[in-house]
């Protein structure tokens, strides 16, 4: 089974301390790693139980897979928690009172836990325990996790996540990061890992509720595609197109101030201003589908997609955008040098 690229959840432009170069770095080159490394091993896998592998080569590839499905689950938790404002919500603060006695208490623990990974790797998490039903702060690598608990609230505390803006400034780093938080969603995990939790001895259990990171992007994808009427595409389904057909309609849709800026673009795309969509809008073949994507995947690509439907063309919005493209492998060229040479 292939494992998909998720979009990029927030508005990476939007933080508060956190730049975008950072944060989508980590997120195609990090982040789009570990996927691409799962999908390698598994099917290296595949392959090699086929044909009768040797026992401790099976075992070092299952351990590397298992790094990797965990590098996946605790990068697509991490970004799913930005987007607030780091106010907490009364449900939160209540739980963690609770447990810690105080939220100065567990802000401590958490801010101790995390800079006590300094000089390594790994990951500062809030979990529940199931068995225990309670939260606990905890620190650890890829693969070290509490045993029958739900993540809550997972800080990427290796080097690549915070280096390029704050150097060997971990305070400030996880000042930043905790200004980001969405309590709102800390508070929704926490509901749904308390209803997971094991009933007591004469209670009856709940039915369990599915905690992922799909639910996260998928309500942004839904609330998107509901408001607008429109069909979209993932990378990995354009990674297909491409496959049988190297001369697919590709728009880049970034601005024009946007593009301007950057490099690079996605290889058998044109770029085109959103502005000026009547005046290059017939160049498009009405015969074949548009596929048209801006930066990740909101509402310049969105918007330029519903013009092109409204004009009779069968244009998808790329979910994820060229960040999620770039996630999951795919190829990037430079750009044309003169943005003009190509607005129509």
């Amino acid at each position: 089974m292939r494992e998909k690229i998720a979009p990029i959840p927030f508005r990476p432009w939007m933080l508060n301390g956190l730049s975008e170069r950072m944060v989508v770095s980590h997120y195609e080159n990090d982040y789009g790693s570990a996927v691409r490394a799962l999908n390698a091993l598994r099917g290296e896998l595949q392959a090699l139980v086929s044909v009768g592998a040797s026992s401790a080569l099976i075992r070092s590839l299952k351990r590397e897979e298992l790094a990797a499905m965990d590098s996946i689950a605790l990068h697509e938790l991490y970004f799913a928690t930005f987007g607030g404002d780091g106010r907490m919500t009364d449900g939160a603060a209540t739980r963690l009172q609770a447990d810690f006695g105080s939220i100065e208490a567990w802000r401590d623990d958490f801010m101790t836990t995390a800079q006590a990974l300094r000089g390594g790797s790994g990951w500062a998490q809030l979990s529940y325990s199931h068995r225990d039903r309670r939260l606990y702060n905890h620190g650890g690598s890829e693969t070290q996790s509490l045993v029958d608990a739900t993540p809550i609230l997972a800080l990427d505390m290796h080097e690549h996540a915070y280096h390029m803006d704050f150097g060997a400034n971990l305070t400030a780093y996880i000042d930043a990061f905790m200004r980001n938080v969405d309590w709102k969603v800390i508070e929704n995990r926490l509901v749904r890992a308390e209803a997971r939790a094991p009933a007591a001895a004469g209670e009856a259990a709940e039915t369990p509720l599915p905690v992922s990171f799909d639910e996260a992007t998928a309500s942004f994808d839904a609330a998107e595609i509901a408001r607008l009427g429109l069909p979209s595409v993932t990378v990995e389904e354009l990674f297909d197109t491409l496959a049988e057909d190297e001369k697919a309609q590709v728009v880049d849709a970034r601005p024009r101030h946007y593009f301007s800026r950057n490099v690079d673009m996605m290889r058998t795309a044109v770029w085109r201003d959103p502005n000026r969509i009547d005046q290059w809008a017939k160049e498009l073949s009405p015969d074949k589908p548009v596929f048209v994507y801006c930066a990740y995947g909101y509402h310049v690509g969105c918007n330029v997609a519903a013009a092109l439907r409204k004009r009779g063309f069968d244009a998808k919005y790329l979910r994820g955008g060229l960040s999620a493209w770039y996630a999951a492998g795919g190829e990037r060229v430079l750009k044309t040098p003169d943005p003009s040479a190509i607005a129509v």
